[in-house]
């Protein structure tokens, strides 16, 4: 405790790490390169530097506050020096601003436009590099890299993977795949993460929104869109909204003013994922396991089970398909009975990067064709809404279409946030189903924005241990636990994004005020839901009566190819 002295101003300190916190709280931003709060701290950019009483110059990020501490901000020579490095950066940089997918939210260009920096007197000697657009996902452009080091930091200490790392040393220095691999040939898992947190173009989402306009102008095509929860919650951010917004009667209208044909919720495929999930589990301890029972929505942490545990894969892994394939696959069957002529041309609308690869997956193939076509991001929406000249948040809500019109229940809303699955499932598999053990479960120990969160449930006479996580490396952590004997759970909810689904990298770029209020978007959406379970849902049964028919296996499961 204590106070600190900023440009004067008397702030006190209530345990910030770093006197870049305390700056910030004191109202004045300060800009930054290489610092979010939820990584370690690096200290590369120097951006953030301030000067003491006694001139000197220190870095805010990496310099811990003490009580009577005295700094200015925004000195003539402090102006000079930061000047200085986005001169140095800009001409290394390419700066084709206007054909980046990354202008107008580049960190680079917003504090060169801030900083005035209006020409550059360095000549730019580095040869042109190879873009890799390998991925299914991502699309790295080392020509753009300022070697800030956020993907790489954000990949091992969140996903525990260090796929990319800097290599080299002095001006030939740069980040890139081990022996510069190609990313598709890495362990990459898809989850963009390294795209959510780089400042720059140096790594950005694979853009397929021109594929999209192609569908919508071709009359032989019938597309139809499938909203996963998540989008409705982020959205209305990158339209200036209030964040956690729920806007999805909104995005119906925009896409229908696209022309997409039909409209409809990936949260119907989230009640199904609940049913097939909830049937398993209870399978499983009728059989006595084998446990412990990995959830399948995450298709980052698919990927990685299948690189680093692939002893998990059939086995511990529930069969069950993710809300966006299963929902697909009804979309499918129904297409080949309604006597529409066009192509089905099926289009999902994704918080998540790692959908683009799961989409591409041969095991999600019917007759050689994909079951989804086409997986866009939340951003890709909000591009495409921008290029129509649509003004979003003037829209009227309008309503999904017939038959799905009706929507999901709460269970299957809450899927887009960090324990909303294991919630989903107990509440299915709880013999109580009246409205005050619906608040019981709340209280349980899954919901929140920790990493590691554990509940005991009562399923009969017995007694069941369930663990939520997300981030890969701290999956990693549980799962080295777990082989050691030192824990032991029946069910395992895993999320490789921040928060789950609602801090995917497909989404406008959230730090954790931002995604603590998605989260509660999507929890109030519940709450206001008269629906609470997913076999509640009339539009559930009718779709396992009429058009799924027993095929449960052939349509809502999958068996992962090795």
């Amino acid at each position: 405790m204590g106070y600190m002295y900023v440009d004067g101003m008397k702030v006190k300190i209530e345990g910030e790490k770093n006197v870049l916190e305390v700056i910030r709280k004191a109202g004045i931003e300060m800009p930054t390169f290489c610092y979010y709060s939820e990584l370690s701290t690096y200290g590369a950019c120097r951006m953030c530097v301030v000067e003491n009483e006694w001139g000197g110059v220190e870095a805010a990020c990496s310099t811990q506050p003490r009580d009577g501490m005295k700094i200015k901000t925004n000195t003539i020579a402090l102006q000079k020096h930061r000047k200085m490095i986005l001169e140095l950066l800009l001409s290394s940089h390419c700066r084709d601003c206007t054909t980046c997918s990354k202008s107008g939210s580049c960190r680079l260009q917003e504090l060169a436009i801030r900083f005035g920096v209006k020409k550059i007197r360095f000549e730019d000697t580095r040869p042109v590099m190879e873009r890799d657009t390998s991925s299914k996902s991502i699309v790295r452009d080392p020509n753009k890299c300022i070697l800030c080091g956020d993907c790489v930091r954000v990949c091992r200490e969140k996903q525990g993977l260090g796929i990319i790392d800097f290599a080299h040393r002095g001006s030939k220095m740069q980040v890139m795949p081990a022996f510069d691999m190609k990313l598709c040939d890495t362990d990459c898992v898809n989850c963009g993460q390294c795209a959510a947190v780089c400042p720059t173009g140096a790594i950005t989402v694979k853009d397929e929104s021109e594929l999209m306009w192609k569908y919508l102008n071709d009359p032989s095509k019938k597309v139809v869109v499938q909203i996963a929860p998540a989008v409705r919650v982020a959205l209305g951010d990158e339209f200036g909204m209030e964040h956690g917004e729920n806007v999805l009667g909104k995005t119906v209208a925009a896409l229908k003013m696209m022309g997409v044909d039909k409209v409809y919720d990936t949260v119907l495929g989230a009640d199904m994922t609940v049913m097939e999930e909830a049937a398993e589990f209870l399978d499983r301890v009728k059989s006595g396991g084998p446990f412990p029972m990995f959830t399948s929505c995450c298709p980052a942490w698919i990927r990685y089970a299948e690189k680093k545990h692939p002893e998990f894969i059939n086995n511990n892994i529930s069969s069950c398909k993710s809300p966006m394939q299963m929902f697909g696959s009804i979309l499918k069957e129904m297409h080949t009975d309604d006597g529409d002529d066009r192509e089905l041309i099926s289009v999902a609308i994704m918080p998540c990067t790692a959908k683009k690869y799961e989409a591409a997956r041969p095991e999600f193939t019917v007759d050689g064709k994909r079951i989804i076509e086409l997986s866009l991001t939340t951003q890709e929406l909000a591009t495409m809404i921008r290029e129509a000249g649509i003004q979003f948040a003037d829209l009227e809500n309008e309503y999904l279409d017939y038959p799905f019109d009706m929507g999901g229940s709460g269970a299957g809303v809450i899927f887009g946030v960090t324990g909303g699955v294991a919630e989903a499932v107990i509440r299915q598999c709880s013999e109580d189903k009246s409205s005050g053990a619906i608040k019981d479960i709340k209280f349980v120990g899954i919901r929140g924005k920790e990493e590691i969160k554990e509940a005991v449930i009562n399923v009969g006479d017995r007694e069941f241990k369930i663990c939520v996580v997300h981030g890969l490396a701290v999956a990693e952590q549980l799962i080295t636990s777990i082989e050691n004997g030192e824990a032991y759970y029946d069910l395992i909810e895993v999320m490789a994004c921040p928060e789950g689904c609602i801090g995917g990298a497909g989404q406008p770029f959230a730090m954790h005020p931002e995604r603590d209020k998605r989260a509660k978007g999507l929890y109030h959406t519940d709450e206001r839901i008269q629906i609470k379970y997913s076999e509640k849902n009339p539009t559930v049964q009718i779709i396992y009566d009429e058009i799924i028919k027993g095929r449960n296996h052939e349509l809502l499961h999958v068996e992962y190819q090795k």
